[in-house]
C-alpha cells in the first residue's frame, strides 16, 4: 500500500551556517568589543546558548543571530525560546533556545483531523514524532500533499519516505 511520512525537520547544516556567520558578526561589531557577548551552537543536544553582560545585550544578539538564520532560509519557529534568563558568574547572563526536531502531538492531531475533514482516500496515523499518510494509490496521495501544503503553509513540512 503506497505511503509516506509527514515530518518536521530542520536543516541542521543551515542552522549551524546561521550560528557561525551571527559569531562572527557579534565577534566583529563595535558595540560587542569587550563584552562576553556570543552565540555557541551545542548540535548534541540541539540548542543554541546566548551569552551576554545584560538583558538588554541579549536582547541585542538574539536580534542578530535571528536575522542571519532568516538568511539561511531557517524557519524560526524551530527555535523554542526558553524564557528563563540564566544568572552566570558575575554579570553575565545566557538564554538556551532549544531546536524542535519531530512533530508535537498537538501539530499532529491537527494533521490527522485536516485529512479526516477532508474526506480523502487516505488515512493518517501518527507513529511517534511522524505522520504517516496511506491510501490506495499514489495519486490520493498527492492530493493529501497539496492539502498538507495548503493547509500548514506557515509550518514547514517535509515529505519523505515515499513508498509504491
Amino acid at each position: 500500500m503506497p505511503s509516506f511520512d509527514t515530518n518536521l525537520e530542520p536543516d541542521m547544516a543551515k542552522i549551524k551556517n546561521g550560528v557561525d556567520t551571527s559569531a562572527k558578526e557579534i565577534a566583529t561589531r563595535f558595540d560587542f568589543k569587550g563584552t562576553s557577548a556570543e552565540v555557541v551552537l551545542k548540535e548534541k543536544e540541539k540548542e543554541i546558548h546566548a551569552t551576554g553582560d545584560s538583558d538588554f545585550q541579549l536582547e541585542q544578539i538574539e536580534a542578530v543571530f535571528y536575522a542571519k538564520l532568516i538568511k539561511q532560509g531557517v524557519v524560526i519557529s524551530f527555535l523554542d525560546k526558553q524564557e528563563k534568563i540564566e544568572k552566570l558568574g558575575g554579570d553575565k547572563v545566557r538564554r538556551v533556545y532549544k531546536i524542535k526536531n519531530g512533530i508535537e502531538s498537538v501539530l499532529a492531531k491537527k494533521i490527522v483531523a485536516a485529512v479526516k475533514d477532508a474526506k480523502l482516500k487516505v488515512q493518517a496515523s501518527i507513529q511517534g514524532d511522524t505522520v504517516r499518510i496511506t491510501g490506495k494509490n499514489r495519486d490520493d496521495l498527492q492530493v493529501g500533499i497539496a492539502l498538507l501544503k495548503k493547509e500548514f503553509a506557515d509550518v514547514p513540512l517535509s515529505y519523505d519516505n515515499f513508498r509504491d
